[in-house]
């Protein structure tokens, strides 16, 4: 009998292991999930608890067989400040809650019309494009905050040799415990590298680590105290009451449709890492219906809206580990830390080239799945057909090619809007493969195909 190399979604770790495989989803996610309440001005802390509501909501509107966590999304940055400055904070957040229901009828006439038409539109060469694009688009984050002094201004980084070093030695500690350790310490290296980085920053460069934050932070916060002071529940409500704030909340909506290939893209990045068509089972209409229910939580509290995030895939490829349990465990821990304020303060405190040591392998483990898409459906590149979406799709994605509506004057809708790099991406790859001929070469040859060649 073979033994199988990973966890599956069922499976229950020891409680003594899921307590650090899911602080290591939980600090993979951080970074990103309170950059977006910090350039926003929307609240860091509810951005924890949201973010832990809608991944456990996820996981149940999935029925569990998607072990993915939701973070703050970064597509929707741009149009919550232009709402926000012109109209207020409550609008945006209106805004948003309409792009959750985006999400909910694409759902239903996903549920409705069936997956079919889907597999036709992406082929392996289109979808094995995107996943490397999900995964090296991002690599300029990476490598920023591995390169960067992280007391320079973000408008202006400033090259320091300092961060090289610290974003080098955590980038050492995790490729050494993926490699070298065994047991129990070996799915647990992004965990690893943080600690054994923010512990040589800690000596090296104190100057970066606010201390007195964390010492002056109280421990905990009671949850009326918290409600009150955090939530803006209100000004959502207030908005919704009126017809100006409703009408200046729908320039926001359409924010969902540039997502929605986002969300299809890290779905397929998903299914490759666990080798199985989760399209099917638990469905794309539930992963689509649990994201956007995440997403109108999210808006309703005033958190930021959420995403399946790429970090933690780079962990569920990196460990193998896919139990539901380990990443309720993280959005379990996401919910208490936004409750006690010295652990918010702590992690609060990562310095950004720690977080970029562990993320150059995160993000360049996602790149590499698509790599290896191409491989297993043996996607020939002797076909200029193949060569040609392939090349487009990776220049496209990886160069940040996107285009930005802010300058429109004419619609009210698509104003501030911005296609991204990763949908434009995905938008150009399905539109090439619709109209270049000889379709057949886009999906590579089957195993039976394969062997069927190889006995001939």
């Amino acid at each position: 009998m073979i033994k199988k190399d990973y966890v599956d979604v069922h499976e229950i770790p020891a409680l003594q292991k899921v307590v650090p495989l899911s602080l290591q989803h939980l600090f993979a996610m951080f970074g990103s999930t309170v950059l977006v309440p910090l350039l926003t001005g929307l609240d860091v802390s509810v951005a924890l608890l949201t973010s832990g509501i809608g991944t456990l909501l996820f996981l149940l509107i999935t029925k569990g067989k998607l072990p993915n966590y939701l973070g703050s999304s970064f597509a929707f940055i741009g149009p919550i400040l232009t709402v926000s400055h012109s109209h207020g904070v409550g609008t945006a957040m209106l805004g948003c809650f309409m792009a959750g229901l985006v999400y909910l009828i694409v759902a239903a006439i996903v549920k409705w019309t069936g997956v079919h038409w889907l597999n036709r539109l992406l082929p392996p060469v289109v979808i094995a494009s995107i996943i490397v694009v999900i995964g090296l688009s991002v690599s300029g984050v990476a490598v920023g905050w591995a390169l960067n002094d992280p007391l320079s201004d973000p408008a202006k980084p400033a090259y320091s040799l300092g961060a090289v070093e610290v974003a080098f030695v955590t980038l050492a500690a995790t490729v050494v415990a993926t490699i070298f350790f065994r047991g129990f310490l070996s799915v647990l290296p992004v965990l690893t590298g943080m600690i054994v980085g923010y512990a040589y920053a800690a000596v090296r460069h104190p100057e970066w680590i606010d201390f007195a934050k964390i010492k002056e932070t109280p421990w905990f916060i009671s949850p009326g105290m918290w409600v009150n002071e955090h939530f803006i529940t209100g000004q959502v409500l207030d908005a919704f009451a009126s017809p100006g704030a409703l009408l200046a909340a729908l320039v926001i909506a359409p924010v969902a449709f540039v997502t929605l290939a986002e969300h299809i893209g890290h779905l397929l990045v998903t299914a490759n890492i666990m080798n199985r068509d989760l399209m099917r089972d638990p469905g794309l209409h539930r992963s689509l219906a649990g994201d956007g229910v995440a997403v109108i939580v999210a808006s309703f509290l005033g958190g930021p809206p959420s995403t399946t995030y790429g970090e933690n895939m780079g962990v569920l490829a990196l460990t193998k580990v896919y139990s539901r349990v380990v990443i309720a465990g993280a959005a379990c821990f996401a919910i208490l830390f936004a409750f006690i304020g010295k652990i918010g303060a702590f992690l609060m405190t990562i310095p950004k080239p720690v977080l970029g040591g562990v993320t150059i392998v995160l993000f360049g483990i996602i790149a590499a799945q698509g790599m290896r898409m191409y491989v297993e459906h043996n996607i020939d590149f002797s076909h200029k057909r193949n060569m040609v979406i392939s090349a487009i799709v990776l220049v496209t994605g990886i160069g940040g090619f996107k285009m930005d509506f802010h300058e429109v004057t004419f619609s009210t809708f698509i104003a501030n809007l911005t296609i991204d790099n990763i949908a434009m991406a995905t938008f150009l790859g399905i539109f090439l493969h619709a109209v270049l001929p000889g379709k057949e070469v886009a999906f590579g040859k089957t195993k039976e195909e394969q062997l069927h060649k190889q006995a001939s």
